[in-house]
């Protein structure tokens, strides 16, 4: 279902993309999204779509609502575009790709660092310069630690995958070892 909700997603999010930039609007719009995003991902909310006692309006007039003041006019048809196609439940996907696209636009690449250990402030730095050469881009870090990884690191960038950890390790050494 996720897969089919990114498809369907996807030419919203260009087309969000493309009204954003053209009125020099990016983070406005990246902010509206996120913010619908979590207002839909919503226990309470999420219920209410789908809701075949609620209109589309009543649907989007509850959004509007709860998201208070400050969603641009674009912003608000795109709500309501969503809501007359039944397309609401995508909005987290919309706007994961919307902002996906943006830092893909300003330069800057999404790094997910898996630790065995919890890095310090100073070695995410360090780690984040290396990253930012090796990648001849700026760099937005995501740490997590994950102790099953017994030593080292496990940097994933896009379909990029660096796996410096021991269990890495250890895996590559039982897969020769088969052969």
């Amino acid at each position: 279902m996720a897969g089919d909700s990114t498809t369907i997603a996807r030419p919203y999010a260009e087309a969000a993309f493309e009204v954003a930039r053209a009125s020099k609007q990016l983070d406005a719009w990246s902010d509206a999204l996120a913010k619908l995003a979590d207002i839909v991902a919503d226990p309470q909310v999420a219920s209410q779509i789908g809701n075949p006692n609620l209109s589309d309006r009543e649907l989007v007039d509850l959004l509007f609502a709860v998201a208070g003041e400050g969603l641009s006019v674009e912003v608000q048809n795109l709500v309501r575009l969503l809501a007359e196609n039944e397309r609401l439940t995508v909005l987290p996907d919309l706007a994961r790709l919307f902002e996906a696209r943006k830092t893909a636009v300003q330069g800057v690449r999404h790094i997910q660092i898996r630790s065995a250990y919890a890095l310090s402030a100073a070695e995410q730095k360090t780690l984040q310069s290396s990253l930012k050469s090796h990648f001849g881009a700026e760099v937005e870090l995501t740490v997590e630690e994950d102790s099953s990884l017994i030593g080292g690191l496990e940097v994933r960038a896009d379909d990029v995958v660096i796996d410096g950890s021991v269990r890495g390790r250890l895996q590559q050494l039982a897969n020769e070892l088969q052969f």
